[in-house]
């Protein structure tokens, strides 16, 4: 007798599943926990939660999905999945946060923009605390206030906020006994600890205030401004008063460009979504309101909505919103205590119960109905229209402009086709010491950082002598033979899918001698005649061509030289970076770091004892050495050892 079909079986799609889904759906568990799903390069796809995987993965398969739905997408394109089982859907929504982070599945919603935003950093941790910019959050003791979509924004706020609270952003010592401070005190944008100008508790005392200041309790902080100056003036103080004063005037210029939206002093997110109806990308704008005034307002851009869900409005930005605020305020440095949404996600108690463990206090969801509430949601809404509005008359003029350049460089190339990917090589070196090389990939006029590779030259351009035709043959055979013999392991994955393709047009940094050396490899490869090459040679801008003896010279203002031009100094940039970082440690190299027993903590020791003076450092005897904290005979011997020849040279 055949065996049983399990309930969820669908005869229709059974060809549709390969080997290894089969078996694995049958061996979903029934509990709570986190699945991703693979493609045919071992790529994820998409990452999800569910309270039950045995019932929510096999949903996926059980019945054909709507046309032009995500399902309908993603189902026929899985090859593998995995799961994870957790102990609660809290740590499942936690867990697909991370993922989703960490492998920036093409299916789910997601931050465009696969960065880091940053973060404004105060050191508190510190004696006298530094104000910078963080990407990251860390527990450093340190206060962060953000994170901003615009770093822009988080610069103009710096400058703004250093007018009124200055900040130390230098990386002195600071013991108070500097001769001269640095020309921010003389601007009156330090209070010069370095000199000793201002103590350590009266610096601390300015970081305060700048902190409650950032977080929206801008009334106390003028009170205590103004007390400050009057009490200077009752001193006749009159110099520190006029500061005050001054300080006083550009912080209510900062405050009354916050917009007041109540008598209640609340401290709320506003969180609204505006979606694209012609692509899969959607804008969430953030409103945040602290003591009852608008501080501050963001805007984030999302890509893999489903095109169904997304057409029925409320729903879909119902499941936008909740995709996300896991993935906003998993790195957000505050979280207030109501969170004031457009439309109401489902699984509202398990959001809650992540903000709520994130802030470290009861936080509550809510939908304003009407009021000044309503008001504020429906700001937040034509801002984020009006924002995405400007993103797409952006993008639809630089695809316009992107066009008519491919269009224009196939012209006065010849190409048979317009150059849609676009691959340029150049080479970095100093002397022939950590020669390196870099390629940079344009998609139709466009850069794709992750297509960029980095190539470390090991061949005669690396060992002393300069040989840039010998460094860029060597790239171009790493990059190319590739292409010709892919690597059929399947680790490769991604990587291995961007050499196996090939691009419409190879253009090296350089003149003829370089282009023939791209000649060369392509003929060795057989491919000379599939891809085409160019080299662009800097100052006269000429581009050389194969089987052309007069270089072409295009107008300056010509489309097709631009983004010649724009290829060109990005692989320039790429390459010379990768060289910097080569070449960096051995900058930085100390006899030091070679002698056994002596670490960081040790190295750092002994500078600080000689005060950046070898000649004491290699006269000290033993003894002397030994006493260095940290320090012992046995290392204090290696060290004079390590340092003895250079002193009989």
């Amino acid at each position: 007798r055949p065996a049983r079909r399990p309930l969820w079986y669908n005869p229709a799609m059974q060809d549709d599943w390969p080997p290894l889904v089969r078996q694995k759906l049958d061996a979903l568990p029934a509990a709570t926990g986190c699945y991703l799903f693979y493609g045919r390069e071992r790529q994820v796809l998409y990452v999800g939660k569910a309270t039950v995987l045995r019932q929510r993965v096999r949903s996926y398969f059980a019945s054909r999905p709507a046309p032009g739905s995500k399902s309908d997408a993603l189902a026929p394109a899985v090859r593998d999945l995995h799961w994870w089982i957790t102990p609660t859907e809290l740590d499942a929504l936690v867990l697909e946060n991370n993922l989703i982070k960490e492998h920036q599945p093409p299916f789910n919603v997601r931050f465009k923009d696969d960065k880091t935003y940053p973060y404004l950093k105060i050191n508190w941790q510190d004696p006298f605390p530094r104000v910078e910019v963080a990407r990251r959050l860390r527990p450093d003791g340190a206060r962060y206030f953000g994170p901003y979509a615009n770093a822009r924004a988080i610069y103009q706020t710096l400058e703004g906020i250093r007018r009124i609270f200055p900040y130390l952003d230098c990386d002195r010592r600071i013991t108070g006994q500097d001769a001269q401070p640095c020309l921010y005190y003389h601007l009156k944008l330090c209070g010069g600890p370095c000199i000793g100008a201002q103590t350590a508790d009266a610096y601390r005392q300015t970081l305060r205030q700048l902190m409650r200041f950032l977080r929206g309790d801008t009334t106390e902080v003028l009170r205590q401004l103004h007390a400050r100056m009057e009490q200077a003036a009752a001193q006749l103080d009159f110099e520190r008063a006029a500061v005050l004063r001054d300080r006083i005037r550009a912080a209510q210029r900062i405050v009354q460009q916050q917009q007041s939206i109540g008598a209640a002093p609340a401290d709320e997110d506003y969180v609204a979504t505006a979606r694209d109806p012609d692509s899969r990308h959607a804008l969430v704008q953030i409103l945040c309101v602290r003591q009852g005034r608008l501080i501050r307002q963001d805007h984030f851009l999302l890509t893999g909505q489903d095109p169904a869900t997304a057409a029925r409005v409320q729903s879909g930005r119902a499941r936008l919103i909740g995709a996300f605020l896991p993935q906003y305020y998993a790195q957000a440095a505050c979280v207030p205590p109501t969170v004031q949404l457009q439309a109401m996600p489902e699984g509202q108690a398990l959001l809650e119960a992540y903000l709520t463990a994130r802030r470290g206090r009861a936080v509550k969801l809510a939908v304003p109905l009407r009021g000044a509430k309503r008001k504020m949601m429906a700001m937040a809404y034509a801002n984020a229209r009006e924002n995405l509005r400007v993103r797409q008359t952006a993008w639809d003029v630089d695809a316009h402009r992107q066009t008519q350049a491919l269009a224009a460089l196939q012209d006065a190339l010849a190409l048979p086709r317009p150059p849609v990917r676009m691959e340029c090589f150049d080479v970095s070196t100093l002397q022939g010491a950590d020669t390196a090389g870099g390629m940079a990939v344009f998609v139709r006029g466009v850069p794709r950082p992750r297509d960029y590779r980095k190539f470390r030259i090991r061949g005669p351009g690396s060992r002393g002598q300069p040989d840039d035709f010998a460094s860029l043959r060597e790239m171009l055979q790493r990059r190319f033979r590739r292409a010709v013999d892919p690597d059929p392991a399947p680790a490769a994955g991604r990587r291995a899918q961007t050499w196996s393709r090939l691009p419409d047009l190879v253009v090296v940094d350089g003149g003829r001698g370089q282009l023939r050396q791209a000649e060369d490899v392509l003929r060795d490869l057989h491919l000379l005649h599939i891809v085409p090459a160019v080299a662009l040679a800097k100052g006269r801008e000429e581009i050389y061509r194969p089987r052309n003896a007069v270089p072409l010279r295009l107008p300056a203002h010509s489309p097709a030289l631009q983004l010649l031009q724009r290829i060109r100094d990005e692989a320039h940039r790429f390459s010379v970076a990768y060289h910097r970082q080569l070449r960096g440690p051995a900058l930085t190299r100390s006899v030091l770091d070679d002698v056994p027993g002596v670490g960081p903590a040790r190295r750092k020791q002994l500078l600080i004892w000689c005060e950046g003076d070898w000649e004491r450092l290699r006269q000290a005897d033993i003894e002397t050495l030994a006493r260095i904290p940290g320090m012992n005979r046995a290392v204090a011997r290696a060290v004079q050892a390590a340092l003895a020849p250079t002193t009989r040279s």
